[in-house]
């Protein structure tokens, strides 16, 4: 296990290079994020441990950060003050490319990883925005009345893109749909409803609905189409088929003591995610679902009952909030990093803790 400390900077994401193995980026804030600066750090992986290449720090908190798709140097920033920012690691000082558009903090930025011309944002300000590297304007907005926390384009299809918001919906959007009055909006999926068809309670198995709570996370499946996983501050994830919606969750997952940060599909097995909490551990699970199956060949869930998940270990090295979790995309599957507000950045193997 590797560590780093971001002193005076405390973690709030953290992201692998899709084009190096040994690269990180990694979004700080100083005073918890409340107010003061941010730093944007661009760390390597060495013999020696973790080094620091490069670092920038911004006016404003960083909440979030992104990896461009057609430039392996540039690196986006998700603002405090309400802008995105493009950094290129081998510039000094400035940005080479500045957005504001938003009106309240920016708390994700996603890279399309099909049409790698694109990335989106999402902010508290009740809007995601679809952006280009070489516009000064958004593309598209997208309103969702609710505070954003998270947005992302699905890896399969490069016009879709979901997002999750306090009012405890998924949204699903098709930018191929007509611009009507609906914004391009085709799906949303109540986090805490219950299903249409009525569920009889049984043993060991979570009430259908709960009260709704803020949904702070959500992930994309990197082999199954129509799966998403959601979390937040009622501690649950959940996994829901897009196919499916009135089924309600496929599989929830249930264990953290406190709300879950992030959470992230694994790219090298189909039912393995991870996720950060503010109970200081990350922890790995398996939705339950057969191992190896891509694309629309897997069966929905049969029954009207959720699929409980399992917890397939832990890592409890953080000593406060864990806010950030990413796998690595190269090399023996289960290596990823984690950042949190102990101003500590761990590079760990999934399967040692399993």
């Amino acid at each position: 296990m590797l560590h780093f400390r971001t002193e005076g900077y405390n973690g709030c994401a953290v992201k692998y290079s899709p084009f190096f193995d040994n690269r990180l980026a990694v979004a700080g804030s100083a005073n918890f994020g409340l107010v003061g600066n941010g730093r944007m750090y661009i760390l390597e992986l060495t013999p020696n441990g973790i080094v620091p290449v490069k670092w920038f720090t911004t006016q404003d908190s960083l909440y979030d950060l992104a990896w461009s798709e057609i430039h392996e140097n540039q690196v986006l920033t998700a603002s405090g003050d309400g802008s995105i920012k493009l950094f290129d690691c081998n510039l000094n000082d400035f940005p080479v490319q500045n957005w504001k558009e938003h009106n309240r903090e920016v708390f994700s930025v996603h890279w399309n990883l099909i049409a790698k011309d694109r990335f989106c944002s999402s902010s508290w300000d009740g809007t995601v925005r679809v952006w280009t590297p070489d516009r000064p304007h958004s593309l598209i907005t997208l309103p969702t009345h609710s505070c954003t926390y998270s947005a992302a384009f699905s890896p399969h299809s490069p016009e879709i893109l979901s997002c999750v918001t306090s009012d405890s919906y998924v949204r699903i959007f098709d930018l191929r749909t007509p611009a009507s009055a609906s914004n391009h909006l085709t799906l949303q999926i109540p986090i805490h409803a219950a299903p249409v068809s009525p569920i009889p309670a049984q043993p060991g198995v979570p009430p259908a609905a709960c009260p709704p709570s803020e949904a702070l996370t959500h992930d994309w499946n990197k082999y199954r189409p129509s799966i998403l996983a959601t979390a937040g501050v009622d501690r649950t994830i959940r996994t829901f088929d897009i196919r499916a919606p009135q089924q309600g969750p496929q599989t929830v997952m249930v264990g953290h003591d406190y709300a879950i940060r992030k959470v992230s599909w694994s790219p090298h097995l189909s039912n393995v995610l991870l996720s950060a909490s503010y109970d200081m551990t990350c922890r790995a699970w398996s939705d339950q679902s057969p191992p190896g199956v891509i694309g629309d060949v897997d069966s929905m869930r049969a029954g009207p009952n959720p699929v409980m998940g399992a917890e397939l270990g832990r890592m409890a090295r953080h000593t406060e909030f864990v806010t950030g979790i990413d796998w690595c995309l190269f090399g023996s599957e289960g290596w990823c990093a984690s950042v949190g507000w102990d101003e500590s950045v761990y590079v760990w193997d999934v399967r040692a803790v399993m």
